[in-house]
């Protein structure tokens, strides 16, 4: 009975859900924009708007930031309707029935994002991280590029009420993906273009990465304006216009032209819409070569055409001869010829003429009639496409394009030369799959797959290809039609309850098949009601859950594996638009790491597990890199008492050029330690005592059992970083029990119905206090014991109720419980504020009992590390450039940081002088916390006399007979798991710690005594053999237990004390954690988060 309520207030209580903020690694859902979608999605087609809020079943969308286009599409709506009801007045044909969607310009939109399985509950308003969108505002000015021509000078005419919509329409003439008319033979025909703006073709643009089009015109590159007109809806085409003999504009900075003269007597709008409402049906026109004004060449579709030599070519800059090829129409590539990757159809273009290219990516292009191998259902490749869009869509969300079909399946995989004198990239031929086997060991030349080895040794020699220097240019990956998608990666089993193409997979993979993965008859719906809490992988440790689950709430150091966090946000600001690629390596990362933490993980181990086709593979490996070392600095990997080499340090040289000093070598200061060291910074640990690690201190003197003087219990192991080191060091921890008998003096244990009622009372109590402080300020704070008795003395009056003196007993354990857990009297604690940390994702899952103690883990996180002992710092002056520390003993030590990890009771004291003095802010936090005080005695028997009554329970607790004997050796602890050996342990909390202040430890231990000869008064019991009795409160250089919010404080005192100085000062330990105060789980993280700021400085 009694750890159901000790859960509750060291662990998430259930009635408050809350969304997970880490330190310095915010996790904040986006905005949900329903309303607002929901009222629009009638007249346009916002991609990502939500329809439905039935997840996986209907896949439904959340709002996404939209691309650029649709600013300039939304902007242009009053027009539309201005231009649209001009039209229906003037004439009676109705618009086609595809209008109903209409669709802004898009730029590729980013895949959609990961279903919203769980609702998030926010307590706090998030962070906006994207601008509102504004429906009707003015579109935003993109500078021209340095080189765009300016054809005329005349000025861009108003836009009036003859001519409702606006004049520049963005259109370019021509059909099916080819340009229009050139400026000279616009001007010989009598059509002068408007100058404007240029269009947006430059290397960063996305106006045409979506869909299943390519190249830089037609159907993907039309303007915003005419998107919005109703035969522009998805599947019609611009009628072909005459295609010019003369110069073109250059095909990286082409400007926008104007598509209609000016003719008497017809609108604009009106004009427009004649054209585009044209029949979908083409003409069959012959090419032709007559270059009079009166018979311009129509520019060939390329699908009707009979042979290629007949075809109309583009002709050279210097208007002369002909050419064999045609260049790649997206906008901004920078292939001047190219060569089709897929060879497919016997009629492949290879790198000659094509009708039309299909961009991938810079150096990656497929032709019209690779195309048509696979896409028309009469070609041989109809079947193998078909297929693979049928798995894609069952395990999938995003929609199976041809595009998507080329680059999943057909591309090419790139590998690394791994001699190390080499390291050049080499493209394999198609058939071969790339395995992390293979990339581990491949050499130039080699044949995977067979056992013939390369004849000759020289083919390091050849040169790389000269599409591998163009990935890096920061350019290169804005002109990637489609993100990565990860195949076979080793984080499907950790998601299998996720879209695999939301967090960053191919769904065409069995690994991340979710039919077979749900269990589930109809593939790729996932029951709302029935998704797994969690997930298990075989091989794993079961408390390793790096990424939330659908349907969770929150849990401790969980990531969301389809969004990226406030932190990564601000690292990687270039994936803000489209975040796949960076959410696959990032979760690639995260399960390689807990799948072995006991090996520091490098980019060398991930590379041969990024398994993705085409060039784009480059690319990530190069960005792994840079996000491994971000996640190592935030200690979301390589952390724990995981040790490196001086040769092996975890960050680059960049980061080595710092000195640190940490006072205090208890667990935060050993855990920021530990993590500088390992980053390359020279630390020098300053301690005052004469052992490490501070209110961590494990006595051993105990026949066969390690008996913790501090802390040795663990609240909650799921993602807990102590469970970590526990499995880096492979030591095991003992899961309690749940049975805890309350035994009465006298001997009789009570029965479990009135423990049940009490606690029910007991619950009900806290939350009437919750309920009460909702609207309450800090001035209106009282103290939480005094809140306690006047709802209970509320309650007798109003309900009429009388408890027995059992039940009162009974209740007054549980209040001790309560002060063992805020360690300190109820009477101190603030009652809005008591709980603060509960508003925050707790750690979940089993308690447990660290057997061979946290000292293990002590003395593995300070092994190499320099460390003076009997060093207690007097002074801190950082008024110069470097920081000046002093000891008492006059030894002075100097470096460019200063970390302070001592308790907080000495703060209070003032046991550190500094210059300049804290600042009053920062005292003010400091004061408002309680410096909390437990003590506790543990005892050696000769045997185990509870055995028979407890029932081999790991705890017991004793009902104090009084409200004044409240606290006094409330629990005993079976400190042996095993049952071989007689240690018991009890805590004295609350007032009851004042009462033994004052004894000595013989007569502390003749008042336990008589505690456990009253509870098992029916038998005897032996004097023990061994024992001890703490005295935290009196250590000169302690002074304390754990921290607690006074009556009048806030848990904001918590961040405020953790804030840095100038940064140059820095702050950790359990009082600076306001996520997870009181614990050696709390010190340790708050060192981790110091260690990543001092390194980012």
């Amino acid at each position: 009975m009694l750890w159901t309520h000790f859960k509750y207030w060291t662990l998430d209580s259930g009635h408050l859900l809350s969304n997970l903020v880490l330190p310095n690694f915010h996790f904040s859902p986006e905005p949900h924009f329903t309303g607002l979608i929901a009222g629009l999605s009638t007249l346009v087609r916002i991609p990502g708007s939500p329809s439905t809020s039935a997840y996986t079943a209907s896949k439904s969308f959340r709002f996404s930031p939209a691309p650029r286009g649709a600013y300039l599409a939304y902007s242009a709506l009053p027009a539309f309707a201005s231009a649209t009801a001009d039209v229906l007045r003037s004439q009676s044909r109705s618009a086609p029935a595809s209008a109903t969607s209409l669709r802004p310009t898009s730029a590729r939109a980013p895949p959609p994002p990961a279903p919203r399985l769980f609702p998030a509950p926010r307590l706090f308003p998030a962070p906006r991280l994207f601008p509102a969108l504004r429906l009707f505002s003015a579109p935003p000015q993109f500078p021209p590029p340095p080189s765009a021509p300016r054809l005329h000078s005349r000025p861009v005419p108003r836009c009036t009420d003859s001519t409702p919509f606006p004049r520049r329409l963005g259109l370019r003439s021509g059909g099916n993906g080819q340009g229009g008319a050139s400026a000279a033979a616009k001007a010989k025909a009598g059509t002068l273009p408007i100058p404007g703006p240029v269009g947006s073709s430059h290397p960063g643009s996305r106006r045409d990465r979506g869909g299943s089009g390519g190249g830089g015109g037609g159907r993907e590159e039309v303007g915003a304006a005419a998107r919005l007109l109703p035969s522009c809806a998805r599947g019609a085409r611009l009628r072909r216009g005459a295609r010019s003999p003369g110069r073109r504009a250059p095909p990286r900075w082409r400007s926008e032209r104007c598509l209609f003269p000016e003719t008497p007597g017809t609108s604009s709008a009106k004009r427009l819409f004649n054209v585009m409402a044209t029949p979908r049906g083409r003409t069959k026109k012959k090419a032709s070569f007559d270059h009079s004004p009166d018979s311009l060449p129509l520019r060939s579709s390329g699908r009707q055409a009979k042979k290629k030599a007949t075809e109309t070519t583009d002709e050279d800059e210097d208007g002369g001869s002909e050419k064999k090829y045609r260049k790649c129409e997206k906008a901004g590539c920078t292939a001047a010829c190219p060569v089709c990757f897929a060879s497919a159809s016997e009629r492949c273009a290879k790198n000659g003429y094509t009708s039309r290219w299909y961009h991938l990516s810079c150096g990656e292009h497929f032709c019209n009639e690779c195309f048509d191998h696979y896409y028309r259902s009469h070609k041989d490749g109809y079947d193998k496409y078909t297929t693979w869009k049928k798995i894609w869509t069952s395990n999938g969300k995003t929609e199976p394009s041809p595009k998507a079909f080329m680059a999943d399946q057909q591309l090419p995989y790139w590998v690394q030369c791994t001699k190390p004198e080499c390291r050049k990239w080499r493209q394999l031929t198609k058939e071969i799959q790339l395995t992390p086997q293979i990339a581990k060991t491949y050499r130039c030349g080699m044949k995977p797959n067979t056992a013939i080895k390369p004849e000759t040794s020289d083919h390091c020699s050849l040169p790389e290809d000269l599409r591998v220097l163009e990935v890096s240019n920061h350019w290169w990956y804005s002109m990637l039609i489609l993100p990565p998608l990860l195949k076979d990666s080793v984080a499907a089993p950790l998601l299998s309850a996720y879209y695999p193409d939301c967090v960053g997979m191919s769904p065409s993979c069995t690994s991340t098949n979710r039919a077979a993965a749900t269990g589930n008859g109809s593939p790729g719906k996932l029951e709302h009601s029935k998704a797994a809490p969690s997930v298990h992988v075989p091989g794993m440790n079961r408390y390793f859950q790096p990424f939330y689950q659908p349907n969770e709430c929150g849990k401790a150091l969980c990531v969301r594996p389809d969004v990226m966090e406030l932190d990564e946000l601000y690292e990687f600001p270039e994936y803000s638009r489209d975040p796949t690629m960076y959410l696959a390596l990032r979760n690639l990362i995260l399960a390689l790491w807990y799948t072995n933490c006991k090996e520091a993980l490098t980019p060398q181990k991930c590379i041969p597990h990024i398994i993705v086709r085409g060039l784009v593979r480059i690319r990530c490996v190069q960005e792994v890199e840079r996000i491994l070392y971000f996640m190592t600095r935030k200690g979301l990997i390589n952390t724990g008492v995981l040790s490196v080499g001086a040769d092996q340090y975890l960050l680059p040289k960049d980061y080595h050029n710092k000195s640190v000093i940490i006072i205090g070598a208890g667990p935060a200061g050993l855990a920021a330690a530990r993590q500088l060291h390992n980053f390359g910074i020279k630390v020098t640990v300053l301690e005052a005592k004469d052992r490490i690690g501070g209110r961590v201190w494990d006595d051993k003197s105990f026949k066969g059992v390690t008996v913790g003087r501090g802390a040795q219990i663990v609240n909650g192991c799921i993602n807990n970083p102590v469970a970590l080191m526990c499995e880096q060091l492979g030591i095991s921890m003992h899961k309690f029990g749940e049975r805890c008998d309350l035994i009465q003096e006298g001997g009789r244990i009570t029965d479990p119905t009135i423990d049940k009622r009490m606690d029910f009372h007991f619950n009900a109590l806290l939350d009437v206090v919750s309920e009460w402080r909702k609207d309450k300020t800090q001035l209106q704070d009282v103290p939480l014991g005094e809140k306690i008795e006047e709802i209970y003395k509320a309650f007798i009056k109003e309900s009429g109720i009388q408890f027995s003196e059992l039940e009162g007993q009974v209740l007054q354990f549980h209040l001790s419980n309560l002060e063992y857990a805020c360690g300190s009297n109820l009477h101190q604690v603030s009652a809005r504020s008591w709980d603060h940390n509960e508003f925050f994702a707790q750690f979940a899952g089993d308690h447990t009992l660290l057997t061979p103690g946290y000292s293990v883990i002590i003395e593995k996180l300070a092994e190499g590390l320099d460390i003076r002992l009997k060093s207690p710092v007097q002074s801190v002056d950082y008024s110069g450039d470097e920081v000046q520390v002093t000891t008492t003993d006059g030894t002075g030590y100097s470096a460019q940081k200063v970390l302070v990890t001592v308790p907080l009771a000495l703060l209070q004291k003032g046991a550190i002088q500094f210059n300049p003095p804290l600042s009053e802010k920062k005292m003010k936090a400091i004061n408002s916390l309680g410096a909390g005080i437990i003590e506790k005695i543990a005892l050696q028997f000769p045997y185990r006399f509870w055995d028979s009554k407890v029932q081999g329970a790991d705890f017991f607790g004793h009902v104090p007979p009084s409200a004044s004997k409240r606290g006094l050796f409330a629990v005993f602890y079976d400190m042996d798991p095993q049952k071989k050996h007689s240690v018991l342990m009890s805590v004295i909390a609350g007032e009851a710690v004042a009462s033994v202040r004052t004894l000595d430890d013989k007569q502390v231990l003749q008042q336990c005594m008589a505690t456990l000869r009253e509870l098992f008064k029916e038998q005897e019991v032996p004097d023990p053999t061994k024992y001890f009795v703490t005295r935290w409160s009196t250590d000169p250089w302690i002074q304390m237990a754990y921290s607690f919010v006074k009556t009048g404080g806030s848990g904001e005192a918590y961040d405020i004390i953790a804030e840095d100085i100038q940064g140059t000062i820095f702050f950790a330990g359990e009082a600076t954690n306001r996520h997870f105060p009181q614990t050696v789980t709390g010190a340790y993280l708050s060192g981790v988060r110091e260690a990543s700021k001092i390194a980012a400085f």
